[in-house]
């Protein structure tokens, strides 16, 4: 199974090289596009203040980040880089949560996730409805997956949300209706292969046995030694 982590993160701000810095950190585990389950979620204290614009975002503020953990401990870094091994990372508007997992690690020394690892849905999304409004929110009420849960951003809803509208985006329905069909053709094949048993009660034979006799000596005479033998059998 190919196993992918769908990955959302909120911040203090927009820009990593001005001091903004992450605050929560969200990752899921899907495998063929169907999450299986196990994530990894943490609120990290950014160690600055929270700008009012942001918190009006996600409604995280300083006061309940402080004491989190900070991202150079072991239960953030270490175990955030742990749940996502190698696995492609799937993101919405990836090139934004690329910029500040990477500064983070860039930060503590550690090797950074290449861009090539990142699946862009925005961009995805871009290709398929060109010339939309492709943001979460646009592409959730387009595929009709509900925001019922959500009142703000927050990194562990969204990524639940983006693993469905992932899932949409690479022709999710359609594949499990494939399946399905799938499935259903296997069954249905099985059944009227053995469907016909033998019967308890044979029927008796509705020929003469002068009428078997002919049929054969046509076969001998006509099939075998007639028509085989222009076809070289």
């Amino acid at each position: 199974m190919a196993r992918e982590i769908v990955l959302d993160t909120e911040t203090t701000g927009f820009e990593p090289h001005l001091g903004h810095r992450l605050v929560e950190l969200a990752a899921l585990e899907i495998e063929d596009f169907v999450p299986t389950g196990r994530s990894f979620h943490i609120y990290i204290d950014p160690e600055r203040d929270m700008p009012p614009e942001a918190e009006k975002v996600h409604g995280l503020s300083a006061a309940f980040l402080k004491g989190k953990p900070k991202f150079a401990d072991p239960e953030v870094a270490e175990a955030f880089l742990d749940f996502i091994a190698d696995a492609p990372l799937v993101a919405h508007n990836a090139s934004f949560d690329r910029a500040f997992v990477n500064w983070e690690l860039n930060t503590l020394g550690r090797e950074i996730l290449p861009e090539g690892r990142w699946v862009d849905t925005l961009a995805l999304a871009r290709l398929r409805f060109p010339g939309m409004h492709n943001s979460l929110d646009a592409l959730c009420k387009r595929f009709k997956i509900s925001l019922a849960e959500r009142d703000k951003h927050g990194a562990l809803i969204d990524a639940r949300l983006l693993a469905a509208v992932y899932l949409e985006l690479k022709g999710g329905r359609e594949r499990s209706l494939e399946l399905v069909a799938q499935a259903k053709t296997v069954v249905f094949g099985a059944l009227r292969e053995n469907a016909y048993g033998p019967r308890p009660r044979p029927l008796a034979p509705r020929s003469t046995d002068a009428e078997r006799a002919a049929h054969a000596t046509f076969v001998l005479q006509e099939v075998k030694s007639g028509m085989w033998k222009k076809l070289g059998v």
